[in-house]
């Protein structure tokens, strides 16, 4: 299966070459290269799930496969770096996920950008977003994957601020760079840690059950914590800030800034999605050295969904309605990974979790394009400027809605068979885990019909221009990934990924479907009561609940508590003193050392006169100075 390095490769490849060539090439031309190497890599990506799935699959489990791998830099006789590729069941769902979802944005892209300023340049950091996470999810190590997850950062980088000219694309482009860099920190300082312990970056040897990998870890903590618990938290922040999840959520709604098929890239199957890759990938470590830690994963999950599902509810962005569902439905995932290990079936959460990861990233990436052809109609993304919309753009309505279907977990769009899943392994868990996650899933149903009833139903707004629907380029993703959503929950995904790569058949348990059903048919009643014609029921409620409201909208002011964190306390309080004393002791001693230096030179220059009867004096006077000590001692 060496086949499967050019699927890292190709990427690669066109990010250069786009990249050098940028307006030397017409748009066109940029756009058709860039989306024909999706192609071939997606085509490839499929080809290495079927080969993979049908053909290494021993004694009931799927073996690890590592087609390519070279050393690039040896430490000790043990520790060493590796670049390569591992093939196992995640890597390979991932590897379907990701190609498949930037395919479709590639084609996508093609009508939404077409006469942008800097098209060229966006295919190329296409590309190179891409092959980042590419590059993250074969792995063979940590360190490698933690290489890959700094050009992740980079990329996201780059597309945020995409409209460069633009102060608050800027601005969103170094608030994602720069909380993502603190909680990278943490995930460096977790991997030296591990690594120093372990003696091994190597993910076949950290998640191959063999405890004399971790023999010398036995006994050591710190503050109460063993070190593997601070190993494997540490390594948890930096899945935290990629995964947006509490308190490092800030920068992701922001990130909006950005052209809308990056939105669906980053939201869908890049970006936010590696935190939770990463604690799947870490799965058997953190199952058996730090259980502690794998259970406030779940709880930083369950309360990470509810706070972006409760601010979801009151936004009027239609991008950032979706941007808080995205950290809600990553709390999901979250949770899923945290719970698992109790009921009947111990790795039901993290199956879950890895299921849910791969329906919603088919359902998200066409609930962002279906943001994003609206937005390309009526030119705002505001729902005060839309309504009515279902009678001109019938496409964008029914696939939009089938995704709102599936994210709500009706049956039997995908999401019902994912989300089901999620909320049995939260039940075996805790009974309060599992009754909080069904409460979630209510308010995802209802803030997801919120916004379709508010775009595409309601009062029509009056437009400029009559809006139409998107040109092929743009409908035909959004056909393509509806299609996926309405079938992609009968995969028998247990079959597939599990935590122990043997197969587990899922059963749909019926009192938890029967109670998250109801529940969501009821949520989205209301909102069609709220929301689907016009109404002053919610301007009394927002009234009634003024502070709630103000609140949520307000994302319940964290942002303003970091800026008072860091302008009045850290710049004011700490770095502000800091300045004076480096400017006016350590500056200032300096500038005394040179001060009186420079006095002294002047002083003595004179010596240096090149005066043959001057230097004579003095040699004639130290003479008789010596000799007259001489005397006197």
């Amino acid at each position: 299966m060496q086949y499967t390095l050019l699927i890292v490769l190709l990427p690669l490849l066109s990010f250069i070459f786009l990249g050098l060539m940028d307006s030397k090439l017409k748009p066109k031309v940029a756009g058709t290269i860039g989306t024909s190497v999706l192609g071939i890599i997606t085509a490839l990506s499929y080809l290495t799930a079927f080969e993979y799935f049908s053909m290494h699959k021993i004694a009931g489990v799927y073996e690890k496969v590592i087609p390519f791998q070279i050393e690039w830099v040896r430490f000790t006789e043990f520790l060493h770096i590796d670049l390569g590729i591992l093939l196992d069941p995640i890597s390979v769902m991932m590897l379907v996920v990701i190609t498949t979802v930037s395919f479709m944005v590639n084609i996508y892209s093609l009508g939404y950008m077409k006469g942008e300023r800097g098209f060229q340049r966006y295919y190329a950091f296409l590309s190179l977003f891409t092959f980042s996470m590419l590059g993250l999810v074969i792995a063979t190590n940590i360190f490698q994957m933690y290489i890959f997850w700094e050009l992740v950062g980079v990329s996201s980088y780059l597309l945020i601020g995409f409209y460069y000219t633009k102060p608050s694309a800027v601005t969103a482009a170094k608030k994602a760079f720069i909380v993502t860099r603190f909680a990278d920190l943490g995930f460096l300082v977790g991997i030296l840690f591990l690594s120093f312990y372990t003696k091994t970056f190597d993910f076949g040897i950290l998640t191959s059950g063999d405890a004399s990998v971790f023999a010398s870890t036995t006994g050591v903590s710190f503050m109460g914590l063993s070190v593997m618990s601070w190993a494997m938290g540490l390594i948890f922040i930096g899945g935290a800030g990629k995964s947006a999840m509490f308190p490092l959520q800030i920068w992701l709604p922001d990130a909006m800034e950005g052209p809308t098929p990056v939105s669906a890239l980053i939201h869908a199957a890049t970006m936010v999605v590696a935190g939770v890759f990463l604690v799947a990938r870490l799965f058997p470590v953190y199952e058996v050295y730090a259980p502690g830690v794998l259970h406030g994963i779940a709880y930083v999950g369950a309360f990470t969904s509810l706070f972006a599902a409760i601010i979801a509810c009151v936004q009027t962005d239609i991008k950032r309605v979706l941007a808080f569902s995205t950290i809600s439905q990553i709390g999901f995932m979250m949770v899923a990974l945290g719970v698992s290990g109790y009921g009947a079936h111990e790795g039901l959460g993290y199956m879950a979790s890895m299921f849910h990861l791969f329906t919603h990233a088919i359902f998200k990436a066409l609930l962002f394009l279906g943001a994003g052809s609206v937005i390309h109609a009526v030119h705002s993304n505001e729902m005060n400027h839309m309504g009515g919309l279902r009678k001109y753009m019938p496409i964008t309505n029914w696939t939009f809605l089938i995704a709102c279907l599936a994210i709500a977990g009706i049956y039997p769009f995908s999401g019902f068979f994912s989300k089901d899943e999620i909320l049995s392994a939260c039940y075996e868990f805790s009974p309060y885990m599992g009754a909080t996650m069904t409460f979630i899933a209510g308010l995802t149903a209802f803030y997801m019909f919120r916004l379709y009833f508010n775009i595409f139903w309601g009062k029509e707004h009056k437009h400029a221009h009559t809006p139409h629907e998107s040109p092929f380029t743009m409908a035909f993703p959004l056909v393509f990934l509806a299609t996926v959503t309405v079938f992609a929950g009968f995969i028998p995904f247990g079959h597939f990924v599990t935590s122990d790569r043997a197969d587990y058949d899922i059963h749909i348990d019926m009192t938890v479907a029967t109670i998250s059903m109801v529940i969501a048919i009821l949520s989205i009643t209301l909102a069609a009561v709220l929301y689907r014609k016009e109404s002053d029921i919610p301007k009394k409620l927002s009234n009634t609940f003024s502070g709630l409201h103000r609140a949520a909208t307000d994302r319940f002011y964290l942002d303003e508590v970091y800026l008072f964190i860091t302008k009045k306390i850290i710049f004011k309080r700490i770095s502000t003193p800091i300045a004076w004393f480096d400017r006016h002791i350590i500056d200032a001693t300096m500038d005394g050392f040179a001060g009186v230096t420079q006095w002294t030179s002047v002083r003595i220059k004179g010596f240096q006169s090149g005066q043959v009867q001057q230097y004579a004096y003095v040699f004639l006077l130290g003479t008789l100075l010596i000799a007259g000590l001489a005397l006197i001692f």
